[in-house]
């Protein structure tokens, strides 16, 4: 699957897509997915649940913020991908997400599975495409998103996260 042109997203998700290296779809997902796995699961158990500030996420909240963007973003490929253009799809309020998905007491193994699952399906989901498809958009509220620019948006969306974790909590 080839990187998407400037034309297949909103510009501001480029803060994301600029954080996926030049390489292979495919290899650069799986290599983001072990990344993913790696940073988390090397936290403490006494980080999993530390707020650095007062308001902020905690790890645990961030690798579901993870999953269940992930979640939304192959949700709205599906759509592009399969050629629906017209139907709206609505934005994720991640705040309210993050507010009721109550995650302190799973363990960071059972968060980073059920990453590892969700991860998987994505994969499953562009391997199914073929080129043509994954150029498709979908209509978004922020505006329109190809199925591929969708798919470099969550590799880009897990990495900025990496490195939040990296900054704060490692």
């Amino acid at each position: 699957m080839h990187r998407p042109q400037s034309t297949e997203h909103n510009p501001y998700f480029l803060k994301y897509i600029g954080l996926v290296p030049e390489g292979n779809y495919f290899d650069l997902l799986m290599q983001n997915t072990e990344d993913v796995v790696s940073s988390f699961a090397s936290l403490s158990e006494e980080k999993q649940n530390y707020r650095y500030a007062p308001g902020k996420w905690t790890p645990k909240q961030m690798l579901m913020h993870l999953i269940d963007t992930e979640r939304g973003m192959s949700y709205r490929a599906l759509i592009a991908g399969r050629g629906d253009s017209e139907h709206l799809i609505q934005t994720l309020d991640e705040d309210l997400y993050a507010a009721n998905a109550v995650v302190n007491h799973r363990s960071m193994d059972d968060l980073l599975e059920e990453f590892a699952a969700v991860r998987f399906t994505t994969r499953k989901l562009f391997e199914g495409m073929t080129e043509e498809q994954t150029t498709w958009t979908a209509n978004v509220t922020n505006g329109r998103a190809s199925a591929r620019a969708l798919g470099y948006m969550m590799i880009g969306h897990a990495a900025h996260h990496i490195n939040v974790l990296k900054e704060r909590y490692l």
